[in-house]
């Protein structure tokens, strides 16, 4: 029997590319290298060339800039665009539009030679120009317009960010780069080639950092270009030869079998309602990534649940709509059906069969409705029973057998409930006395390993809290405290992969992006995990391993 090569078994895939990228949050995020004669092309030659992963909602960012008298690389109304001057249209290339778009990396070259500049993507020429700019010495921003001064950053990811001065490496089509690129003659800036580092640079240049990009921020979420050659399928575990003619592969852990991927959708920030969806793994540590956008009415204050494959977001803004998406893979919502009811701040929770939403405000009236969905199967809901309080802004909390809700504002003073109840998932009835919390309060999040229910955060007045409390789900009773989030929130997500709890968002001092966990099985403070793409509340959180499944 032939040897298994260990260097196939273990690789990481992509051998080539395995460093990563730098990801641009649209908000704070951009580098910047200080003006240099490298940078001065001159009428010459010159070759620009980045991997872009757009994120959803990114209208127009600049990719990069040369500063006041430069040329630009940007993005908008849907195109790619090069400018190499300030003087409006003028000594403009544009693509045709929709070359680019969401849903994978594309790669962008600009390529001036002897006086003629050529705008390609993915290889095909989009534009040709006469261009006789003299460039000068510039300050380079990567991410943003002249130093921090444009408020079109760019939001997405940069990887193998290359500038050449003096030669034109592409002037026809192309097939682009199959391998990470390296500093070739002629490379002046060569970036983004890291995610652990995003201010690495391989021809010594500095490269400062801003916002989220700044020295002692979070590691960053790793995305990689399609380049590299694949190295095989990752295998872990033992590898076990049972007789002399068969073998068995490794079956992999979980990371292998896709889950632990957690989703937040909708939301509201200041003065609008947040159509974006966002998603981590929960198992690792750092910021959100661009997921998809909700394409139904329902965005702020909706709820929603998920199976191991699916997860379906309902209600929200008064609306009975029910949108789903398929947790492995990034798209939009696509229409599931309605809710028995329309309202908002309601809340929901699943077991891998059936998805349950309770609760909520029908504006001003509180609702105790509880209604349910098969979530395999697009329909409307049924009617499943009734709360034994109406209440909006609840927490949740779920086994595969039993769902929990607690707190919550009952819509007459004190506007807080320290009440829990629960139903059998499988089972359509009334709710249950559960138990109480410690003191009444609304708007706290909740998640769950599917013996132990965590909620924390939330509000007993004007004010936001950063206690925990826990509660053994089959096993009726009062709350036990838990431990102290780092960061106060309320009306903010709460969901899990079976082992650890992540506490999202909300509002605390001011609305916030801060994403904290904790280890459900003990008790203990939340420690911080990293950040949202949009800071924002009463949006609805999801996994694809959360208590109800596990």
């Amino acid at each position: 029997m032939a040897n298994l090569r260990a260097n196939k078994i273990t690789g990481t895939g992509g051998r080539n590319a395995i460093d990563g990228s730098v990801f641009f949050d649209g908000s704070t995020s951009y580098l910047e290298s200080p003006s240099s004669s490298d940078f001065a092309y001159g009428t010459g030659d010159f070759t620009w060339e980045a991997w872009v992963l757009l994120a959803r909602g990114q209208a127009t960012g600049y990719i990069f800039d040369h500063g006041n008298d430069g040329g630009t690389l940007q993005y908008a109304s849907n195109k790619v665009r090069y400018y190499n001057s300030t003087t409006g249209n003028s000594g403009a290339l544009y693509d045709d539009g929709g070359s680019i778009d969401y849903d994978g990396w594309h790669h962008l070259a600009v390529a001036r030679s002897s006086g003629t500049t050529k705008l390609f993507v993915n290889g095909l020429q989009k534009a040709s120009a006469s261009d006789s700019h003299n460039y000068s010495a510039q300050l380079l921003t990567i991410g943003d317009y002249g130093a921090n001064t444009g408020t079109n950053k760019w939001k997405g990811y940069l990887s193998n960010l290359r500038i050449l001065k003096g030669t034109a490496v592409y002037t026809a089509a192309f097939t682009p780069p199959t391998e990470k690129l390296t500093a070739i003659d002629g490379t002046v800036l060569l970036c983004c080639q890291d995610s652990d580092d995003p201010t690495q640079e391989a021809t010594g240049k500095t490269i400062t950092g801003y916002g989220k990009l700044a020295a002692g921020q979070p590691i960053q979420p790793k995305k990689v270009p399609p380049v590299g050659v694949d190295e095989g399928v990752v295998f872990d575990g033992d590898t076990k030869i049972n007789t002399q003619g068969v073998m068995y592969f490794p079956t992999g852990d979980t990371s292998q079998r896709g889950r632990g991927r957690g989703l937040f959708m909708g939301g509201y920030a200041p003065s609008q309602y947040r159509t974006e969806i966002d998603y981590i793994q929960i198992q690792s540590q750092g910021n959100a990534i661009d997921f998809g956008v909700l394409s139904g009415t329902g965005l702020g204050e909706g709820a929603d649940c998920a199976s191991s494959t699916r997860a379906i977001q309902g209600g929200g803004s008064l609306v009975n709509t029910m949108e789903y998406v398929t947790i492995a893979t990034t798209s939009n919502t696509t229409d599931f059906g309605d809710l028995t009811v329309a309202r908002r701040s309601l809340q929901s929770l699943s077991n891998e069969t059936r998805g349950t939403w309770a609760g909520g405000t029908t504006n001003p009236a509180m609702s105790d409705v509880i209604d349910y969905v098969t979530i395999a199967s697009a329909g409307n809901a049924t009617d499943f029973g009734n709360l034994t309080v109406g209440r909006r802004n609840l927490a949740q909390a779920a086994s595969s057998t039993r769902g929990v809700w607690a707190g919550g504002n009952p819509g007459s003073g004190p506007l807080v409930d320290d009440t829990i109840d629960y139903i059998t998932i499988a089972s359509a009835g009334n709710a249950t006395d559960f138990g109480n919390l410690s003191a009444a309060y609304r708007e706290m999040s909740g998640c769950s390993n599917g013996t132990r229910g965590v909620f924390g955060g939330g509000s007993p007045g004007p004010t936001q809290i950063n206690t925990m409390e826990y509660i053994t789900i089959a096993t009726a009773g009062n709350v036990t405290d838990f431990g102290d989030l780092f960061y106060a929130q309320g009306n903010g997500g709460g969901t899990s992969n079976g082992t650890r709890g992540i506490f999202a968002g909300g509002s605390g001092a001011a609305y916030t992006n801060v994403i904290q966990y904790v280890t459900i099985a003990t008790t203990g403070n939340a420690a911080d995990f990293g950040d949202l793409t949009v800071a924002r509340i009463l949006y609805s959180a999801t996994s694809d391993s959360h208590g109800g499944l596990s």
